[in-house]
């Protein structure tokens, strides 16, 4: 019997050979920024010898389908997230939450060659997003999502900052929502943040050493950040009310 769920749950994707990425607030506690969750969420290839490789391993997690829309490649391919729930006594609650496009986020084939590969505990594997990636994907319109956003990247910097290679400096340019770390980074790293500032123009706040400027820039950055995430689920939302009401 398997004591922690979420492994439960894994463990039979990893038997049933599904290609798949965990995301969501599962993946943010193997980075080191602790969430509480019983949902496994995870990203997966939208083809169809890999969904029938997944049908398996649902069928052996006894998970239901819950809410809309129903479990097909087409409502995956649009960018839908399909829901279910476990009902396997080792398992029993955990929601399985899968999708295959997300906004702002690489094709799955660009996700999995950019992966982080865990060997957890008796020799279970554990497939995830690459941090970046989960970084982005954390890009919504939920309230709960940018306080982890900024949890990830300052873990990660911690663990880094005293013999940081340039790619990982970069990240922290490109995705910090800390003003007194990307205060700190310019002052260390002013030719890396100059070559940033197109990308990210907010940097030059940092250049400057202006704190105030720089916390009401993060501010607008993640309003608008919010408002194109709410575009794009419009059309998606939707479509689920329709679904709901003409199954």
């Amino acid at each position: 019997m398997t004591p922690n769920p979420i492994l439960k749950v894994l463990s039979e994707l990893n038997q049933s050979e599904v290609l798949y990425l965990l995301m969501g607030g599962q993946a943010c506690v193997l980075y080191g920024a602790a969430e509480f969750s019983r949902d496994t969420d995870i990203a997966v290839l939208s083809e169809a010898d890999n969904l029938r490789q997944l049908t398996v391993a649902l069928d052996r997690l006894q998970a239901e389908p819950i809410a809309v829309p129903p479990f097909e490649a087409k409502y995956l391919l649009r960018g839908h997230a399909v829901h279910f729930r476990c009902r396997h006594s080792d398992a029993a609650g955990v929601r399985v939450d899968v999708m295959s496009v997300m906004r702002g986020v690489a094709p799955f084939s660009e996700l999995w060659q950019r992966r982080t590969t865990l060997d957890y505990d008796a020799g279970m594997r554990i497939e995830l997003f690459s941090l970046p990636d989960l970084v982005c994907a954390k890009k919504t319109q939920r309230d709960k999502d940018w306080p982890m956003l900024r949890r990830l990247v300052e873990s990660h910097f911690f663990r880094n900052r005293e013999n940081p290679q340039p790619a990982q400096i970069a990240f922290w340019l490109r995705e910090s929502r800390t003003v007194s770390m990307l205060l700190d980074l310019a002052r260390q790293d002013r030719p890396t943040v100059t070559a940033l500032l197109e990308e990210r123009p907010l940097l030059s706040f940092a250049l400057q050493g202006n704190d105030a400027e720089l916390a009401t820039a993060l501010m607008e950055e993640e309003k608008a950040i919010r408002e194109v995430d709410r575009a794009y689920w419009l059309p998606l939302k939707a479509e689920l009310e329709r679904l709901r009401h003409h199954p």
